[in-house]
């Protein structure tokens, strides 16, 4: 039997609402800034494109931004029931002893998880991220260990983490664009905890910190999240904003002073919500059309995606794009949920800027041996003269 290729394609145009005289213009997005900076990136947090990079995939000593890692890892231990807010924590002499910016938490004393965990975000405790590192994991070393898989699962191949801390160590390095990922992750996986970050100081022992972040004060859509400063790193800042509804990630690695990598990053956060957009196209789960199904229970499934369909594109070219779905030939039961089906791919004129799987949103069960039968010789005469 001749097996020839079943397509449905269905072409759906995405237009912006904008005025005439905008649409009679023609959108120009300029080069991006060059920042007095080692390296840095700008990524969309909702669809992970990269905005701007420079030297974002360079290993550099991360400094105190090393302590995004050791919250995440915290949160996700709060997540998974390992460990509880309200737990306390005794201090030992190691996380009392350790230099560098601290929480000021005294040897023998007990803490509590969540008073740690802002001491590590707002106040960039050395103490209190090594009390955190020993209570989870038994020892600084062991939680290094932790830290380097979490950072494995989420991408970030030019990382290696060998403390809680950041202080310099030539094993303990990351990147511009791996930090970016770290974010979009602290963002997007816990939002419960992801509000501290956007606090600006924190009282403990009677003194009171402020967080480092500078934007915090200037920019009111900025909410967070972590900087970072040694001798061989220079000053280093990872921000979040959010304006009308799309949230940008700036990483600037390597500037000369605490109010640079604030200005640094400023001109990154300003260049991305001027000259870029964000759509969500589909949702996961919508039905966006069903197909023909043969030899089952039931002659349709339902077709749609696994993860939202979300581009980033130069402000202009949202209203030119043209979105076409493809099933597979021949569906034939059984059909589980979650089976690939088909592709969605998002075209911008001939060029192809993203491609999904389609999927079944519902399992379709094999037919009973009339229906597979019957089925048998209409696919027969289907594929004959189609």
């Amino acid at each position: 039997m001749t097996i020839t290729t079943f397509v449905h394609r269905l072409f759906l145009l995405v237009l912006l609402t904008v005025a005439p005289v905008a649409l009679a213009q023609q959108s120009i997005t300029p080069s991006a800034p060059q920042l007095a900076a080692k390296s840095y990136v700008l990524m969309d947090a909702a669809s992970g494109k990269v905005l701007v990079e420079n030297a974002g995939d360079e290993r550099l000593p991360p400094a105190s931004l090393t302590k995004l890692m050791t919250a995440y890892i915290a949160t996700l231990e709060i997540q998974k029931g390992n460990i509880a807010e309200s737990d306390m924590v005794t201090v030992s002499e190691k996380a009392w002893r350790t230099g560098g910016s601290r929480m000021f938490i005294q040897v023998n004393t007990q803490v509590s998880v969540d008073d740690l965990l802002h001491g590590i975000i707002i106040q960039s405790g050395n103490d209190a991220s090594v009390a955190m590192a020993e209570y989870i994991a038994g020892s600084e070393e062991a939680f290094a260990d932790l830290m380097n898989a979490a950072a494995q699962r989420l991408g970030m191949t030019n990382t290696h983490f060998v403390n809680s801390t950041g202080l310099p160590h030539p094993d303990h390095y990351s990147s511009a664009a791996d930090m970016a990922k770290l974010a979009r992750a602290i963002i997007y996986e816990d939002p419960e905890h992801y509000g501290i970050y956007a606090q600006k100081e924190f009282l403990w022992n009677n003194i009171k910190q402020p967080n480092r972040n500078l934007l915090l004060w200037r920019d009111k859509t900025v909410d967070g999240l972590k900087t970072g400063h040694t001798e061989e790193a220079g000053y280093c800042l990872v921000a979040s904003a959010v304006r009308d509804g799309m949230r940008l990630i700036s990483v600037v690695f390597g500037t000369n002073s605490e109010q640079s990598r604030a200005a640094e990053t400023q001109k990154l956060l300003t260049y991305g919500f001027r000259f870029f957009e964000t759509r969500t196209f589909y949702q996961q789960g919508t039905e966006l059309a069903t197909s023909r199904v043969w030899k089952g229970q039931e002659d349709k499934v339902s077709a749609g995606l696994a993860k939202d369909l979300t581009l980033t594109l130069p402000r202009g070219q949202l209203e030119k794009l043209q979105a076409g779905m493809t099933f597979n030939p021949e569906l034939i039961a059984p059909i589980q949920q979650g089976d690939v089906i088909g592709k969605v791919e998002v075209r911008l004129n001939d060029e192809v800027l993203h491609s999904s799987d389609l999927i079944a949103l519902q399992t379709v069960e094999e037919g009973g041996l009339f229906r597979r039968f019957w089925d048998s010789i209409r696919l027969f005469f289907f594929n004959l003269f189609n």
